[in-house]
């Protein structure tokens, strides 16, 4: 196993170095200094691809039961996980959120993805709960009253501040250390096709250009049935 973890790496740094060799050839081609790049023409290293970290809906539950109540703050980190395993936003898009964005009337948000592209998600009736707990009682005085997650300076809660309670928070559940707030997007993908939702909806959740991008999560499902396919029957 540590062999073909020593391979696969020694993969993952030639298609790297590979891809910066093609990118210096074609800023060659673009002066004019060269007709035709000839890094094109190496093959790059097959990688395996990855599967993604993510929680059953028991530790789900766990983690998100773990920020006490009892202070704004605990009220605030409770809101922003139930947000993210409601929505599978990204961590980024949900930093970004204003206030304006979450209409408790519509259970939705107004999310704004990569290429600046907005996307309407669903927002559960527990997470819209937390977010208004949270707010009725966050400070009134902030430097951003506008956004919808602020810090306790009144500014904008950013992404590495999410990262680190996140981690607080997976310690304290007692997780896996490789449980990451993106960990919460995974679960969101893997709990709606466990649940029977179909690929292109959870593209369209998700914000995923392409179809191929969401299908990463049919192999989780498939490696999840097979476990238990093996536990299970008889002749397995």
């Amino acid at each position: 196993m540590a062999s073909q973890s020593t391979q696969q790496r020694a993969r993952r740094t030639i298609a790297r170095k590979l891809s910066c060799v093609r990118s210096f050839f074609r800023f060659l081609c673009r002066e004019g200094t060269l007709e035709h790049n000839p890094a094109m023409a190496i093959p790059t290293p097959r990688l395996e691809k990855r599967l993604p970290s993510f929680l059953d809906e028991a530790q789900a539950a766990r983690l998100l039961d773990v920020p006490t109540t009892e202070k704004w703050l605990g009220l605030r980190d409770r809101a922003f996980l139930e947000t993210l395993y409601s929505t599978g936003m990204r961590v980024s898009e949900l930093v970004g959120l204003n206030l304006e964005d979450v209409d408790d009337i519509s259970g939705t948000a107004i999310v704004r993805g990569k290429g600046k592209k907005e996307r309407l998600c669903p927002v559960g009736s527990t997470a819209l709960k937390a977010i208004d707990a949270y707010l009725a009682v966050r400070p009134k005085k902030l430097k951003v009253p506008y956004a919808l997650f602020v810090s306790q300076k009144g500014t904008r809660l950013t992404t590495r501040q999410i990262e680190r309670l996140v981690q607080r928070y997976v310690h304290t559940a007692q997780l896996s250390a490789s449980i990451h707030p993106h960990s919460l997007r995974h679960s969101f993908a893997t709990h709606l096709l466990d649940r029977g939702a179909d690929l292109r909806s959870v593209q369209e959740l998700l914000g995923h250009a392409s179809l191929s991008t969401t299908q990463i999560y049919t192999h989780v499902t498939a490696q999840r049935l097979k476990k238990v396919y093996d536990q299970a029957h008889p002749r397995a």
